[in-house]
């Protein structure tokens, strides 16, 4: 399933959403054009079995790595996700929340899948862990939108309005799928660091479900208030 668009349109222009974007859009032409790029790839991506706490030297690579992608399919994805879900959580996070949650899902992602497989050598990139972080935060606050969405089912393609809520647990369920079993089988596993998305996926879940009960209590508090002698 593919998302088109969804059912609710910001009212301030989702300027953080549009500037991640362009960076992420920025850095993988100059990618496809340096000169050297696998030396650029393992300077910037983030392989586990070179990284260490202790080594601060090797830490740059846990945010860079979110910029970089791995074709033009890759980034089409994950720019098509972050446009379509990213305005609505900016919007419910503001600038700087919304700044703060990307990199703390990005951190989350990467420090997963390196706690999974932390002798791998296999470079990680993409911003699949950070936008998996708004899907995750999408589905919990704002679960009644829906979602234009492509879907390619039975060799056939058409078009359905779908509520976020089925569009995101069926995501989610492909993630945690894809990513367990990619622990029984690794050859299954396509070169996907399918952990990243689910530590990004979690991340957003529990900031999502924290924020939504902290504004639901605030409200319960503000319509006491409103009558006196309480």
């Amino acid at each position: 399933m593919i998302p088109l668009s969804d059912s609710h349109k910001t009212y301030a222009i989702p300027f953080i959403t549009i500037i991640l974007v362009i960076v992420n859009v920025l850095v993988f032409l100059f990618e496809m054009t340096t000169l050297d790029l696998d030396a650029f790839i393992m300077q910037y991506a983030f392989t586990p079995a070179l990284f260490s706490f202790s080594d601060p030297s090797t830490w740059a690579p846990v945010i860079t790595s979110a910029f970089l992608h791995g074709g033009i399919t890759h980034i089409l994805f994950n720019m098509l996700f972050l446009w379509v879900f990213g305005d609505n959580v900016e919007e419910s996070l503001g600038i700087i929340g919304y700044l703060v949650f990307y990199l703390g899902a990005t951190i989350s992602a990467v420090f997963l899948q390196y706690f999974i497989d932390p002798l791998s050598t296999i470079p990680m990139l993409g911003a699949s862990g950070a936008i998996s972080g708004i899907l995750g935060y999408y589905l919990m606050v704002f679960p009644h939108h829906r979602i234009n969405t492509l879907v390619i089912f039975g060799g056939g393609i058409f078009r359905q309005e779908l509520p976020a809520q089925i569009f995101l647990v069926y995501w989610a369920i492909t993630q945690f799928f894809s990513g367990f079993g990619s622990l029984v089988t690794p050859e299954e596993g396509g070169g996907t660091a399918w952990f990243a998305h689910i530590g990004g996926l979690l991340f957003g879940i529990i900031v999502g479900f924290l924020l939504k009960n902290k504004k639901t209590e605030t409200t319960s508090y503000e319509v006491v208030d409103r009558f006196p002698g309480y």
